[in-house]
């Protein structure tokens, strides 16, 4: 007897209390694709309007809400991420219409009623994973330039070349090198060619395939000329990354120069164009009977000063 009512008494607490839940996607998500989301009570007949999404932000360490405007469908944007939410009394929906690399994180719903048993009123997080692979990016050894290796790279007769391939990507990817004309593969993503000579010169690219997806990849070429013995030094790919980081120095310089010339003119101008304060009051005394005088009761014929 004491079985059954406790039985009872668990049964009916049960049922007064909701779970409440998170569902969406427990596989990885291909980038491009849709990604959708969905809060909802378990073994309850509560609505959704107490309940709202959050996100985890690397960034800041914490969980962050995904704010709606109105009860309405509207465009939220948190972060780069863009989500669309809907709401009804019943459901409570998010959409990301193109999964990304800012798609990623751990999602919950989380709700202010207090007939939630899961632990600070939210449910269980959902981590969602993307496949992604950015652009690649060539970069060569030694050598420091903001745009990366020029689309044809001139170099010297018996210099070395190497090159680096590197892309984000949700997993390190593949690398390989080929050369257009050639047969050969380099199963690496560093590129290296010692003591250039004429033989050297021609196309390479770089192909990043994604571990999980072999659909998901990328590739970029570049050129390599190999200049004559006689040539300039500036004639070089790096010649002539070194006349241009030169020539915005200098004109940095001249700029500056010229705002501080400028200045210092201005400001010695300014201090010549005062002139002498005229104080008349210190020219003669002033007395009781004078235009500069002031109004006063005391019979005092004595100068003020």
């Amino acid at each position: 007897m004491k079985v059954l009512l406790l039985a009872a008494v668990v049964a009916l607490i049960h049922g007064s209390y909701a779970t409440l839940l998170i569902k969406g996607p427990t596989q990885p998500v291909l980038e491009g694709e849709e990604l959708t989301l969905e809060c909802l009570y378990s073994d309850s007949e509560l609505n959704i309007s107490q309940v709202h999404f959050e996100v985890f932000s690397k960034h800041m360490q914490s969980w962050r809400t995904v704010w709606e405007r109105s009860w309405e469908q509207s465009w939220c944007f948190f972060g780069f991420r863009s989500m669309k939410v809907l709401r009804t009394e019943e459901r409570l929906l998010m959409y990301i219409s193109r999964a990304g690399s800012f798609s990623e994180g751990p999602y919950r719903c989380v709700s202010n009623n207090e007939n939630v048993t899961a632990p600070d009123n939210s449910s269980q997080p959902l981590a969602v994973k993307v496949h992604y692979m950015g652009e690649l990016s060539l970069s060569r050894e030694g050598y420091t330039s903001y745009l990366g290796v020029p689309q044809e790279l001139k170099v010297r007769l018996g210099d070395d070349v190497v090159v680096k391939c590197s892309a984000s990507s949700s997993e390190e990817p593949i690398y390989s090198w080929n050369k257009d004309g050639n047969d050969w593969i380099l199963p690496s993503s560093t590129l290296t060619l010692r003591k250039m000579t004429a033989m050297d010169e021609g196309q390479y690219t770089c192909i990043a395939v994604h571990p999980s997806v072999e659909s998901l990849s990328k590739k970029r070429s570049f050129s390599i000329t190999v200049l004559s013995e006689d040539a300039a030094w500036y004639e070089s790919s790096n010649g002539r990354l070194i006349l241009m980081t030169s020539a915005a120095g200098v004109s940095l310089f001249v700029f500056i120069l010229s705002v501080s010339v400028f200045l210092c003119r201005r400001a010695k101008q300014t201090k010549t164009s005062k002139g002498p304060i005229d104080d008349r009051s210190q020219k003669k005394p002033i007395y009781k009977a004078s235009v500069e005088s002031l109004p006063s009761t005391c019979a005092d014929k004595q100068p003020l000063v």
